[in-house]
């Protein structure tokens, strides 16, 4: 498994301007392609003679197609167990005795790594997808937190969160669910850390919670023996950059609570997750959607929004069940306005 080489040779943000100049990707551009950490790059570079042909004024590193390819290679061979030293001297002899996919020497263009889509080669079966899955998937499987936070930073920051997850974190999450099926129960650890580690970028990145305003808050939980909460701290957090005040209950609320909650509360809307159709109950949501508060004559009542997979074909009639990220913070600002 890949582990960041703690060097510290340099400054990346030099060899950044200066291999710009040069037309190639700098050590930092290169790092971000392929998901790992700077120092990881020129770790490889020092200790195993992966590192480009040519440098800037015979200093900064400037990497070029033929490098990147070798790295890829790399990559690809340590995610599957092999010792770094082991890849390292198979990537180099491959690229010895095989045909270069590209031209020797041609620089790469550098290219923002959000745009475009490819398949990646990390071992996961990710399919047409963002580039950015192909980084975080790298990263999940080695377990490298620190290039994990700065990959998932960058996908919520360029694209906003309702993109990062939809096209981003969704599909990666999936193919590391898949492996972990195919696997035999293996990497589950990987779904672990993917999954604490997206959870912990969602906190950094939303909001404080707004101030309560009457009629406007929207209640959020599992409902009884579900402990999925991820897709609820999505939601969330998007709420709450719409300036939407949520009360956030989790995993797993016995009913009594939820019931006490929503009563207190007066919220416009409820949210209501199941991962699977055998925690999803269809009376359990039609109860929550007939709970009333307020004075008589003015007795109100929240919207149910039925979340998750749990409830295809269990859904109460007349209580909406969005598909998405983006179908549930428009319903639950519909709920809001009405």
């Amino acid at each position: 498994m890949c582990k960041n080489g703690g060097d510290g040779d340099g400054d990346d943000t030099d060899d950044d301007v200066d291999g710009r100049r040069g037309g190639g990707l700098t050590t930092g551009e290169v790092a971000r392609r392929l998901g790992v950490a700077p120092t990881t790059v020129r770790s490889w570079d020092r200790r195993y003679g992966l590192g480009p042909a040519a440098r800037a004024d015979g200093r900064h590193r400037r990497w070029t197609a033929r490098d990147l390819a070798r790295l890829e290679r790399m990559c690809a061979l340590t995610v599957t167990g092999l010792p770094p030293a082991e890849a390292a001297r198979l990537a180099l002899d491959e690229q010895a005795t095989g045909t270069p996919s590209r031209q020797e020497g041609a620089a790469v263009t550098p290219r923002p790594p959000a745009r475009g889509r490819g398949r990646a080669g990390t071992g996961l079966r990710l399919g047409d997808v963002r580039q950015e899955c192909k980084g975080i998937a790298r990263a999940a499987l080695r377990l490298d937190a620190a290039a994990l936070d700065g990959l998932l930073k960058d996908a919520i920051g360029e694209h906003g969160l309702v993109t990062a997850w939809t096209e981003v974190i969704v599909p990666t999450l999936q193919a590391v669910g898949r492996k972990w099926e195919r696997s035999g129960e293996r990497y589950v650890e990987v779904e672990h850390f993917l999954s604490w580690h997206v959870s912990g970028a969602l906190r950094r990145h939303a909001p404080p919670v707004p101030a309560d305003r009457p009629g406007a808050a929207t209640v959020l939980a599992c409902v009884p023996a579900e402990n999925h909460t991820l897709p609820l701290e999505v939601l969330a957090a998007a709420l709450a950059e719409r300036n939407l005040p949520v009360r956030m209950f989790g995993g797993a609320l016995p009913l009594e609570s939820l019931v006490a909650a929503v009563r207190r509360t007066g919220p416009a809307a409820v949210g209501l997750w199941a991962q699977s159709r055998t925690t999803a109950s269809r009376p359990l949501a039609q109860h929550v959607a007939g709970i009333e508060w307020g004075v008589r004559g003015a007795r109100r009542k929240p919207v149910v929004l039925t979340l998750g997979p749990g409830w295809a074909g269990q859904a109460a009639p007349g209580l909406p069940h969005p598909p998405g990220l983006a179908e549930a913070v428009a319903a639950v600002e519909s709920a809001v306005r009405g």
